[in-house]
């Protein structure tokens, strides 16, 4: 299978387990934004929560379900978009992010906005137009000019669907102020413009241009000059506070200390004063009058606004709240000459929670509002946030107790994020080892005797993996300065010194105590070079608050170095890419908030380079290890100010600064820097940069395809990113150069590579540089990343995991010696890394197993079917992972995920909700069960039974998870993994039932109870298309009056087939439009041949042309599945359908059997493995069962192929096969034909013919003795020299036998085989027609001299002698040849149906050629009679043909 290439090939089949720690995440809410279902929060580290509110109960509290991850800096806007329902995300970083609104709300896209953009900071979606085939979003960004004397702002309109700039509709300085509220007034075929306004109430107006879509910097030079209309009004006394844009940008609203102020954006005069002395929101936490109003809105809907044109009188509904998290309603009327104000409601504060401390949002949802809160609390020194959310009412009002207390807004429920969910769960039942945890006494810090781990919080964190293929450890830092690696002991067979083996994972955790702050990186290292002064090989290292750096000894948990050259805390760890060498290859460079880069070698424990003089905290760093740069990108994300933002390129080896590139020319020269060097994702490989990278700062870049070609030529990768992970999110980036090594410690220069086959690479030389990589071409089955501190992600590649098949521990036997060190081997077991594909034994368990367990273990959702849980259990020794909470999670675009929170409710609800989902999830588990079943005898019950529960009994035990997706199943049927295939498949036919698209599913009063055969809903249908006149294959031209069918039913399942657009499952496994329209046809397809009965009649009419023409499309991943079904239902369904148009269609398909067979090799790069596919399905599958649905249009066309193709043609040889596999399939529809068969057959064998002949012989020999096995009155002698070929159906006065020299392939004798006069009927029924059975078999005597016929018809034997005389063969007199002996033999039982023929007749007659003939022809007329036995069925058949035809 590896030959076929799967990786470029095949479907994506990825599946996502989410690792949380065992502390809740910090979540400092920067922006929020509410659905009709759900609320969404952004914080200031990247991570937005979804808080569903809609299916919540009354009673519920609202807690978040799952972590949406696709940004590592602050989110500035969370903008909800329509059609289809999605929401819009924006970072600090100019990262857009667009999700599904629905579960399981994956990524859809990741896009990074062009540099000269600048950072976003308002968004606002536009409205839709006639003209507009897409919906789009308006983005205000700023940025520093080149010149650093102006700040320089930019409207961009975005796609909401692919987030790509369409055009600029500003770019320049604003007349106004930072703008703090952004609106889109115009709708419809008006004009669209957007509308900034500032704190001082002034407002600049930008229409939206239309504009061409274009690319990168090109849409600098597109800018459209707007036509600004500032409005000036008298500036507002007292500070603004707040300002909030109706929706219209006709109305702004002032925001001061006590009061209001409304004013107009046209005309830029005031419209109305609203004081806010009395209410909730001037009073301090005293309750002294001190005006706090922080925020405000103005509410959307046709309940909180009206319009009179005719009176010219306007209500709005504003909202506006305080810091205290008091909030009112308030209702404004503006009329031409009048302005009144009235509050509505209010909201009380938060009593228990006021100060600093806190900070809140407000949102709107339907009819309610929704208070978001913030609350920070500190944990050794760090300051944390905690969100909180509450629901209250606009519509269900309380009474206040006095007069003057406005009516209070009705609290429906609140909620946050639940500690519970985050407190170690009980131990699994049967998981009865005790886990091993292990403390540095050496080094203990002042907190050593609180080692309380449930009570610490996460402030870093990273994953180590083992060879690349799965993480064996997670390494946590906390904010108190203490380092825990929790360790998965079975991942490796080296590890069973541990005390690997037993239930599967097993857990160990030991503690780095050290520190005094907040461990802000971590990093480890494989050491390349080993010197007698050093003897430790894995390194690691932390970065902390306290401003120093440790090393530690990753093995044996000793302090190996304090270093203290950073005066800030230390917030980035970079490893030194792949392609350097000694001594660059033990360093690693450290990064501070001081502004500081240094160099630090591990190998001397010094400081060997420094790189001072940057303005700020370089946050985003490239490593390039061929010439030995660096690029430091100091970028500050928090103001418009160039100061500080610059690209500072060092030589690492001299130490000096190389160039300085200031302004936004700066973001682009490091984006140039690192596409130079190409990009490679985040892999978590221990010798590959693991460091405590958050894999969504990797930069974003468009042609991804330059970027993989061009790592090709180079070799080159970003490895690692390193992030801060306390207060503020940063950006950083480590270039290393993709190499390949052997696992013994040697590396070869870059002219030394070489490409070795086998999935790994190795290579030969002296130099002592990096012994751990894999090479560029293996696909890692398991990845890990940590996107936010606490929280890992592993992704498994279903495709990458069943590849493995045949991977023994031959290669973990290379790289057995950097796990433990040289001295691992005295420590394992003799035969444990023994290569064997059975893992009976948890010892002697290969790669491909340990893989397969560990998959299970994160997959597998638990505690639903205790029954099965305790059977995995018991036989296959796998348990739910402890030490960390295990979630589900899905895999969005360019590195984006969706996690999921702790806990069994959450991860349901995704099975609930996305059939996208179960179908991948499903498919992943069912495909890695069955492949279990495979390669272990003793756990094949719990392998069984967990793929019967994914496929049938889930259902059953939760009634309301999603069925399957049928589309995205059917893309796994040609999976170059035949589990996967069986899986995808098994799943399919699990799920039709209860997915059957809407337009295909019949409707009926009562659901059929059990599925029905092919013949139950279809005969009608079929007769009344049987004279159906077809042409363009297939294409029905329907009688109304035969088929009464709605035409918009029609249209529908036409409309159906054809659709491709918003198919959001194509995303999950990477697939294009045209993917989305082969699935449909194929689903299609397979419910009509499979499920007839439960889908539309006439489904079959209007499928079958495209199901034809996917066949001939040859797509390699849909076009085999398609001939199979078209093979399948042939006889049932598509014969009927297609008619006289199957001549046509073979003719089509030899053709294109010959177009496979003769590709210029300029195009054979990639089709060559398909070809050969195609070609198998043809000739195997589609072409025999056309075949036997047309045998005499099949005859004709292979017939007429002899002369329209060359001799040489492979169609000659697929017409030999597809005629062998017709024979086997259909012999009675051949049976009638057996004389041009023959002929066709010797044909092909024409001595004359030599190039044919040399083709063609094997098929044709072949052929030849299927036809002699199938058919009795056909015979081959022992020698293949001779053929005989007797009548089967016939006048049994003109009964004849023809016997052939295969040699010559001529004519050689004609035998009369005529019923004599007076002929008796011995059988019954056998004289009531002319037209009967013939010859019923035929048989050589073994020297070939003899030829013996049985006639059912009397049941008559005769005798030929050939003769071998050179008269004889000199005649060419072809006159019947009357036989020498005729018998009549009356029926006895006789020898076993079994036995064959010339073996019998050998055993009684010895080898003594030259027996008796008489005893000779008993014999074999006893044998004839058993042999008729064996064929009755073949016989009965045909003479109800023919009583038919007559």
């Amino acid at each position: 299978m590896a030959d076929r290439h799967p990786t470029h090939n095949a479907m994506k089949c990825h599946s996502v387990a989410a690792l949380w720690s065992p502390s809740p995440p910090s979540h400092h809410v920067t922006a929020a934004v509410a659905t009709p279902a759900a609320l969404f929060t952004g914080a200031a580290d990247g991570t937005v929560l979804h808080w569903p509110l809609a299916t919540a109960s009354a009673s519920a509290s609202p807690r978040p379900s799952s972590l949406l991850c696709a940004h590592a800096a602050a989110i500035v806007a969370l903008c909800p978009l329509p059609s289809p329902a999605s929401l819009l995300a924006a970072c600090a970083a100019g990262v857009l992010s667009l999700f599904s609104a629905s579960a399981p709300l994956r990524c859809l896209r990741r896009r990074s906005l062009p540099p000269w953009a600048g950072s976003p900071s308002l968004v606002a979606p536009l409205a839709s137009t006639s003209t507009s085939s897409s919906p789009g979003v308006a983005i205000l960004c700023h940025a520093p000019d080149d010149g650093g004397h102006r700040h320089v702002s930019a409207v961009v309109v975005v796609d909401a669907r692919t987030l790509t700039v369409l055009h600029t509709a500003f770019h320049g300085t604003l007349s106004v102020a930072t703008p703090r509220a952004i609106a889109v007034c115009g709708c419809g075929d008006e004009a669209v413009s957007v509308v900034l306004a500032d704190v001082e109430g002034r407002a600049q107006v930008v229409p939206v241009a239309k504009g061409v879509a274009a690319e990168g910097d090109s849409l600098r030079r597109l800018s459209v000059s707007s036509m600004s209309s500032v409005a000036s009004a008298e500036m507002a006394d007292g500070r603004v506070e707040a300002v909030a844009l109706s929706h219209d940008g006709k109305v702004v609203a002032l925001v001061l200390k006590t009061r209001c102020l409304f004013k107009c954006v046209a005309e830029g005069v005031v419209l109305g004063e609203m004081s806010l002395l009395g209410t909730p929101l001037c009073k301090d936490d005293k309750g002294e009058e001190n005006g706090c109003s922080i925020g405000g809105f103005f509410l959307r809907g046709e309940e909180w606004n009206a319009c009179a044109p005719e009176n010219g009188i306007v209500v709005r509904s504003l909202v506006l709240w305080s810091s205290s998290g008091a909030a009112a309603v308030y209702r404004v009327v503006v009329g031409t000459s009048s302005f009144e104000s009235e509050a509505v409601c209010e909201i009380p504060d938060i009593l228990s929670m006021q100060g600093e401390g806190l900070e809140i949002k407000f949102c709107q949802l339907n009819q309610h509002l929704v208070r978001v809160e913030s609350c920070s609390y500190k944990v050794a020194g760090s300051l944390l946030w905690k969100p909180k959310i509450s629901l209250w009412s606009l519509d269900q009002l309380e009474l206040g107790i006095s007069e003057n207390k406005l009516p209070s807004s009705k609290l429906l429920r609140e909620g946050g994020v639940q500690v519970e969910e985050f407190r170690p769960e009980p131990s699994h039942s049967h998981s009865d080892i005790n886990s091993g945890v292990e403390m540095n006494s050496q080094v203990c810090s002042s907190d050593s005797n609180n080692l309380e781990r449930y009570g610490r919080t996460v402030s870093s964190s990273m994953v180590l993996s083992e060879d690349s293929y799965a993480p064996y450890a997670v390494v946590y830092g906390f904010h108190n300065g203490d380092i825990e690696v929790i360790r998965f002991l079975n991942v490796s067979p080296a590890t069973a010194k541990f005390g690997g083996g037993g239930i599967y994972p097993h857990i160990s955790e030991r503690f780095f105590l050290g520190h005094k702050g907040a461990i802000l990186c971590l990093a480890a290292h494989y050491m390349h070079a080993r010197t007698d002064s050093r003897n430790f090989h894995r390194a690691l290292i932390s970065g902390s608050s306290d401003c120093t750096i440790r090393v530690w000894d990753l093995d044996a948990g000793t302090l190996l170095s304090v270093m203290h050259h950073h005066v800030a805390s230390v917030k980035q760890i970079i490893l030194p890419p792949a392609w350097a060498y000694h001594p660059w290859d033990d360093c690693f460079l450290s990064v501070g908030e001081d502004g500081l880069v240094a160099l630090v070698s591990l190998e001397t424990m010094r400081v060997e380079r420094m790189f001072p003089g940057h303005p700020g905290y370089a946050s985003m760093l490239a490593w390039e290890g061929v010439k030995g740069y660096i690029a430091c990108l100091c970028r500050n994300l928090h103001t418009c100010n160039d100061a500080g933002n610059g690209l500072y390129i060092w030589d690492l080896k001299s130490g000096a600064r190389e160039r300085i590139i200031s302004g936004t020319a700066s973001q682009s020269a490091f984006e140039h820097f690192c596409r130079g060097i190409s990009k490679n994702a985040v892999t978590g490989s221990i010798l590959g940069g693991t460091t405590s990278a958050s894999s969504l700062l990797v930069p974003i870049f468009k042609d991804t395809s330059h970027l993989w070609s061009h790592a090709g030529k180079k070799g080159h990768d970003i490895s690692s990113v390193s992030t801060n992970h306390n207060n503020e999110s940063t950006v950083s980036v480590t270039v290393s150069g993709h190499t390949t090594y052997d696992f013994k410690g040697k590396t070869p220069a870059p002219d030394e590579a070489r490409v070795f086959h086998g999935g790994n690479s190795v290579y030969s030389s002296e130099k002592a540089v990096s012994s751990h990589s894999i090479h560029k071409r293996i696909k890692c089955p398991i990845k890990c990343s940590c996107p936010y501190p606490g929280i890992a992600s592993v992704r498994f590649d279903l495709t990458a995991i069943m590849s493995t098949q045949g991977m023994t521990n031959s290669n973990t036997d290379k790289l057995r010696g950097h796990l433990h060190g040289e001295n691992a081997k005295e420590t394992l077991q003799p035969g444990m890394l023994d290569g064997v594909h059975e893992m009976d034994s948890p010892s002697r368990e290969s790669l491909e197993g340990r893989l397969l367990r560990f998959s299970l273990c994160f997959l597998h959702l638990w505690d639903v079917d205790c029954d099965l849980d305790k059977l995995l259990v018991d036989e296959m020794q796998v348990c739910k992972p402890e030490g960390c909470h295990i979630a589900t999670g899905v895999v969005g675009d360019r590195g984006s995920f969706t996690l999921m929170f702790p806990g069994k409710d959450a991860t349901l609800e995704l099975w609930k909700s996305s059939a996208e989902f179960c179908a991948m999830r499903s498919l992943s588990i069912v495909s890695l069960a069955q492949r279990m079943i495979t390669l272990s005898r003793s756990c094949t019950n719990a392998s069984s039974a967990l793929a019967a529960f994914y496929t049938r009994h889930f259902a059953e035990k939760v009634p309301d998870i999603k069925p399957p997706s049928l589309q995205l199943l059917v893309s796994f049927w040609q999976h170059p993994s035949e589990h996967v295939r069986m899986a995808a498949r098994s799943l399919f036919h699990c799920a039709a039932p209860r997915s059957i698209p809407q337009p295909l599913k019949m409707h009926k009063k009562k659901a059929p109870d059990a599925l029905l055969s092919s013949s139950d809903n279809m005969n009608d249908f079929i007769s009344a298309v049987q004279s159906a006149s077809i042409s363009s294959y297939g294409e029905l031209k329907a009688d109304g009056g035969n088929v009464d069918k709605d035409d918009s039913d029609t249209a529908n399942m036409i409309s159906w087939l054809e659709s491709f657009e918003n198919q959001e499952w194509l995303s999950w496994i990477g697939g294009t439009s045209q993917d989305a329209m082969a699935s449909n046809i194929i689903v299609a397809a397979a419910l009509v041949v499979w499920y007839p009965s439960i889908v539309k009649a006439k489904l079959a009419s209007l499928v079958v042309s495209p199901l034809i023409k996917l066949v001939m499309s040859m797509n390699d991943r849909y076009s085999s599945t398609a001939a199979e079904l078209l093979a399948e239902g042939m006889e049932s369904t598509w014969k009927a359908c297609l008619g006289s148009e199957i001549t046509h269609f073979m003719s089509d398909i030899l053709f294109q059997i010959e177009c496979l067979s003769t590709a210029p090799s300029s195009s054979v790069i990639h089709k060559t493995a398909v070809a050969v596919t195609m070609r198998e399905a043809l000739v195997g599958t589609l072409l025999p069962s056309l075949a036997m649905a047309d045998v005499t249009g099949f005859f004709s066309v292979i017939e007429s192929q002899i002369w329209a193709t060359s001799s040489d043609s492979p169609v000659h040889v697929a017409s030999l096969k597809t005629l062998t596999r017709a024979v086997r399939g259909a012999p009675k529809a051949l049976a009638p034909y057996l004389e041009k068969a023959i002929s066709y057959i010797l044909h092909t064998m024409d001595p004359s013919n030599l190039i044919m002949r040399k083709a063609c012989i094997i098929s044709s020999m072949m052929a030849l003795r299927e036809m002699a096995r199938v058919f009795p009155m056909v015979a081959l002698n022992e020698s293949m020299t001779r053929l005989a070929v007797g009548d089967a159906i016939g006048e049994i006065r003109n009964a004849t036998i023809r016997v052939y020299d295969i040699e010559s392939v001529t004519k050689i004798r004609i035998l009369d085989a005529c019923g004599p006069p007076g002929l008796p009927s011995l059988l019954t029924g056998s004289s009531n027609t002319m037209a009967t059975i013939l010859i019923s078999a035929l048989s050589f005597s073994p020297d070939g001299e003899g030829l013996v016929a049985f006639s059912e018809n009397g049941l008559m034997i005769r005798w030929w002698s050939l003769g071998t005389g050179w008269w004889e063969r000199l005649s060419r007199n072809l006159t019947p040849i009357q036989c020498t002996k005729l018998i009549y033999v009356p029926p006895w039982e006789g020898f076993s149906p079994n036995s064959a023929r010339l073996s019998i007749i050998s055993s009684i007659l010895g080898h003594d050629k030259h027996g008796n003939s008489e005893v000779y022809l008993l014999l074999f007329a006893s044998l004839l009679l058993c042999y008729l036995r064996q064929f009755y069925y073949i016989i009965f058949s045909l003479s109800s043909a023919v009583r038919f035809v007559h």
